[in-house]
């Protein structure tokens, strides 16, 4: 994480002040990479456009003054050990492995490889507000859109693991054997274009369980054959772990694909054992009273009872379900009955003055929707990860991201198997 300003003393002759910019493109990601990956030789992918970025700050901040590169090339170094190390989440000192990050979102995969030694090399995510979360927690800002080539340029050589949480999208595949040109327009084609070209020896891929039947199934046996045939990967059988059984109190279900080169001779992996661990929602709620502003008006509460009803009529079970807290959740989503369907029981209200515009009073009976740090818990993110953003948007991050749990106890497996390997 960068400091707002920086004093740099006495450069070329010169005494600087850089204020710190945040430009939304692909120089304040170089620079922020760069800053990151100044000790493990990566930094030279990054180098010519952190340059450009210092650069563009001070001749702006001093108009009248002449920055050459040399001034540049010295505030650079500078602020390598200027940079504010009250981030949560900085890289391991000596990492034992690398990997990048692709639709990093707010950093689930992050978090769980770098708890487990890795150093994260390369990152990109277009959301500007994942982006925000993602800097104050790991220091970094990542690259956008990697459809773009110019995105593509800065991955580096040399890492050992790609992770992606690539969204699911249908191929063309009519008529044809479904393989690599058959995925071209979506974002699983970029994502195999750079395991072709990086050839890292192992990936882990995450996408919703209705990837199995997706397309009547083609989706995912397109993928498999990308990796398989085209790429030349060995992929097990891709499995779907459900978060609860590896402790936290939320029923969601993800399918995982791991990969490995298959010049390492690896031809057998098991995914992990589900833990003993069995976490309750109690386990995950706010210590304290929460804000008015989570609990329901009287006038929704009705609207959410009535919708409810009509689809029971129906047959349906559709609608909201308030949680006990002996039970688990239903997965967190960011989007149509997501909060509703995972509403609480919790009679510590004191103030019942609204917060916010309601048309209503705040209902007596203790229902509430989950805060945005329950949320956090739920998908095992530790309270030490900033939220930054607001309720609206902590949430559609939350939901979106990966449970850590799950991912780490996978990526722990995908670990040991590759340095087993001779």
């Amino acid at each position: 994480m960068l400091k707002e300003r920086i004093d740099v003393e006495n450069i070329d002759g010169q005494l600087f002040e850089i204020k710190l910019v945040e430009p939304d493109d692909s120089k304040f990601a170089s620079f922020t990479h760069y800053l990151n990956n100044h000790k493990n030789g990566v930094s030279k992918y990054y180098k010519k456009d952190a340059l450009i970025h210092v650069k563009d700050i001070l001749e702006k901040e001093y108009p009248n003054i002449k920055i050459t590169n040399k001034v540049a090339e010295e505030a650079l170094q500078y602020l390598i050990f200027d940079t504010d190390k009250s981030i949560p989440f900085p890289s391991p000192e000596k990492p034992e492995f690398k990997f990048i990050d692709l639709f990093a979102g707010i950093g689930g995969f992050r978090l769980a490889f770098q708890n487990l030694g890795g150093k994260c090399v390369f990152t990109s995510e277009w959301d500007k507000y994942s982006k925000k979360t993602y800097r104050a927690n790991f220091g970094e800002v990542p690259f956008g859109d990697i459809t773009k080539e110019e995105t593509k340029a800065f991955i580096p050589d040399g890492f050992e693991i790609l992770c992606a949480g690539f969204p699911c999208q249908a191929f063309s595949i009519a008529g044809r054997r479904g393989g690599f040109e058959d995925t071209r327009g979506t974002l699983f084609f970029d994502v195999a274009e750079i395991i072709r070209k990086k050839q890292p020896k192992a990936i882990f891929l995450e996408n919703v369980k209705g990837l199995r039947n997706h397309d009547k199934g083609k989706t995912l046996a397109t993928i498999l054959n990308v990796l398989r045939e085209d790429l030349n990967y060995y992929v097990p059988e891709p499995q779907i772990l459900n978060a609860k059984e590896f402790g936290v109190p939320q029923n969601r279900e993800r399918i995982f694909i791991v990969g490995f080169r298959k010049d390492l001779g690896i031809d057998s992996f098991q995914y992990p054992e589900p833990t003993n661990n069995q976490v309750i929602l109690e386990e995950i709620l706010e210590e304290n009273e929460v804000s008015v502003k989570y609990y329901l008006s009287t006038q929704y509460l009705e609207t959410l009872r009535k919708h409810r009803a009509r689809h029971e009529s129906k047959g349906n079970g559709f609608g909201y379900e308030i949680i006990h807290h002996d039970k688990i959740a239903n997965a967190v989503v960011c989007g149509g009955m997501g909060r509703e369907r995972n509403l609480v029981h919790d009679d510590r209200l004191t103030n019942f003055k609204p917060v916010t515009n309601i048309s209503s009073e705040v209902n007596r009976e203790g229902i509430r929707k989950m805060t945005p740090r329950e949320w956090a818990r739920l998908q095992g993110f530790p309270d030490n990860f900033k939220i930054v953003v607001s309720d609206a948007q902590a949430y559609k991050q939350f939901g979106n991201s990966v449970a850590v749990p799950a991912i780490q106890a996978t990526a722990k497996e995908i670990i040991n198997r590759i340095n087993n390997t001779h």
